[in-house]
């Protein structure tokens, strides 16, 4: 595990624990009971379409590029996501190293008709109560930092709540071990992610989703992430079957975040 997933997975032990101190499991169970189901984020991903499938992400920094949006309003990035062609919102609630909070998932799903994945470090099913309460339809689960009994036992988790999972992956030698667990239960229920950002050296290279290609059995539920920054990125994808993209840091980072996301699925505006 790199350096700076080492840091972050600490910290978010012992974040977990004071949440857990705070909020005691059960009256988040009781919370979620009260809750309409989930929506379809899995089908919203994979959904066929002429043009590929966006998770737009809502978020405010990053430790590899430090703040990125300073006049910071979630809601309304969000509905500009929504109006300009996003099927889905990913919204970051990690607070020491994105400045996010579980509340502007809540804020966005209030507001927002579509499905919203909490992007966090999720190593606990703690979290997935969390994000089940706060309203996420789905969860990101990061290969590079969970055993396979952990996997498992959120995955199981994530099925019970009705969460679609999103598992990413970025070695070769991770996806191939998580491979066997890629949709659990059974298809419909999970996606697959390839993150193009080395998180060693937190460079992008857009072609490593497409060298990954051959290792992956069902590419319909292939999500590429990072890296994404110009309607010739999603053109190359698109031509190799890829239905789905993750974009973040570059729409967060326009004056315009919901024109730049019209342009890089469609091309620029005439």
């Amino acid at each position: 595990m790199p350096d700076i997933l080492h840091e972050i997975v600490a910290h978010k032990r012992v974040e977990v624990e004071r949440a857990k101190a705070a909020v005691p499991a059960e009256e988040l169970r009781q919370r979620i009971a009260d809750l309409p189901g989930p929506r379809n984020f899995f089908r919203a991903v994979t959904r066929t379409s002429d043009t590929v499938n966006v998770i737009a992400e809502v978020k405010r920094a990053s430790p590899s590029a430090g703040l990125i949006c300073e006049d910071f309003d979630p809601v309304a990035i969000a509905s500009a996501y929504r109006e300009n062609g996003a099927v889905a919102i990913s919204c970051l609630t990690d607070e020491k190293y994105f400045q996010g909070r579980l509340e502007h998932l809540s804020q966005i799903k209030e507001a927002v008709g579509l499905p919203v994945l909490r992007k966090d470090f999720i190593i606990d099913p703690y979290q997935l109560l969390e994000a089940r309460a706060a309203g996420a339809d789905a969860v990101l689960l990061i290969g590079e930092v969970l055993a396979e009994a952990e996997l498992v036992d959120l995955l199981i988790g994530a099925t019970e709540l009705k969460l679609t999972t999103l598992l990413e992956v970025h070695d070769t030698q991770t996806l191939l071990r998580v491979r066997p667990h890629i949709g659990f239960p059974h298809a419909g229920y999970g996606l697959l992610g390839v993150n193009n950002r080395n998180l060693r050296t937190m460079k992008t290279d857009l072609t490593h989703t497409l060298r990954m290609l051959d290792l992956i059995e069902d590419p319909s539920i292939l999500v590429s992430e990072s890296g994404i920054r110009t309607h010739e990125d999603v053109v190359k994808l698109r031509s190799a079957g890829i239905r789905a993209v993750l974009v973040g840091e570059h729409l967060m980072k326009q004056p315009d975040p919901g024109a730049a996301l019209h342009a890089l699925i469609h091309g620029n505006r005439d």
